[in-house]
């Protein structure tokens, strides 16, 4: 499975996301380490999820084929982005890891994530499963690269919403992936 494009979308920022966005842009503007930087942005997360008001229906909508992904906001400095995904029952990414620090956030259903080592292996190199999560609506958790390889999926019956916080301008890489992961898998959960 390759990536899932940015759509290009015009957002209608709400007043929450725009409250949100601020606190985004001075926990980043204080130019600490990625994994410091990621903390912060997690706890300025956490209070918005599961808030009605916070994505326009818009932005809640779906695809058929894929997870969809929605710009809600692209730094002009490039700094950090925000992004909802939008997963119907049984969408899932591929094995991947990212371009950079990544906080998200469950703000509707629930997200599962199998959690990846890469470990080299003579010539080449293989993945080993680590670690099964399931994040409920009101999770938060933040990675930075090297460590963040995984797979995420929606497992439920209904529609998960999830808000993703990079610290790089999504809009204009047009993903959050750095690599995507074809290599033999070994303990599998």
């Amino acid at each position: 499975m390759t990536t899932t494009p940015i759509e290009p979308t015009v957002s209608r920022v709400t007043a929450r996301l725009g409250a949100f966005v601020d606190g985004v842009r001075e926990a980043v503007g204080r130019g600490l380490p990625p994994d410091v930087t990621a903390y912060l942005v997690g706890e300025r997360l956490a209070p918005f999820l599961g808030a009605d008001d916070l994505l326009t229906p818009e932005q809640r909508e779906g695809h058929a084929d894929r997870y969809r992904q929605h710009v809600l906001h692209a730094e002009p400095d490039g700094s950090f982005s925000i992004v909802a995904l939008v997963w119907l029952p049984g969408q899932r990414t591929s094995i991947h890891d990212h371009v950079s620090w990544c906080v998200t956030g469950v703000h509707e259903g629930e997200e599962h994530e199998r959690r990846y080592r890469l470990v080299p292996d003579g010539l080449s190199s293989r993945l080993v499963a680590e670690k099964d999560v399931v994040n409920p609506q009101g999770s938060v958790c933040g990675f930075a690269p090297p460590g963040d390889i995984h797979r995420v999926w929606n497992a439920c019956g209904t529609t998960a919403i999830s808000i993703h916080v990079y610290g790089a301008d999504i809009a204009r890489l047009g993903s959050s992936v750095r690599r995507v992961y074809e290599l033999p898998t070994e303990g599998e959960l």
